[in-house]
């Protein structure tokens, strides 16, 4: 059995880029960066980043080309394709790229109005009404004894 599987959670690096395939069919690419934390073997903290290209066709490409911007944050998940091409110098290049199957958007910024104009997406001052508070819920103080719990 073999599995090709990519699931990243990043911010893009760029805004994405859609064309049209001679068929018709859309393709939206755009770049993603996911970091990591790790120690060194001196137990300093080091962080590095790792820079994705991403591509998504169909419906789901005109939806990322409309709402995603370069720093939102994305959830993609596909599989890993490698292209290769000739060169105008006669070299041969390589691309490694993940064939999206689903991506998610993540929370947008607060105080931002992505995929839109501030103006027409963002509420006037004058327009916004009090919040009202939240009910909480009151939760007993009694202590539990673990052995009343049945598993």
């Amino acid at each position: 059995m073999y599995l090709n599987k990519a699931l990243l959670i990043g911010n893009l690096t760029r805004d994405p880029e859609m064309k049209s395939l001679p068929s018709g069919i859309q393709v939206t690419s755009f770049g993603i960066a996911t970091n990591r934390t790790y120690k060194d073997k001196n137990g300093a903290k080091q962080e590095s980043t790792d820079f994705h290209n991403i591509v998504v066709f169909g419906r789901q490409a005109e939806t990322v080309a409309q709402y995603l911007r370069k720093g939102s944050s994305v959830l993609v998940e596909g599989r890993m394709q490698t292209r290769s091409w000739d060169g105008a110098d006669g070299k041969k290049n390589y691309r490694t790229e993940v064939v999206a199957d689903r991506v998610q958007f993540g929370p947008r910024p607060t105080g931002s109005a992505q995929g839109g104009t501030p103006a027409a997406s963002a509420p006037q001052a004058q327009d916004k009404q009090p919040v009202p508070p939240m009910e909480t819920i009151d939760y007993p103080e009694e202590s539990i004894n673990l052995d009343d719990i049945p598993f």
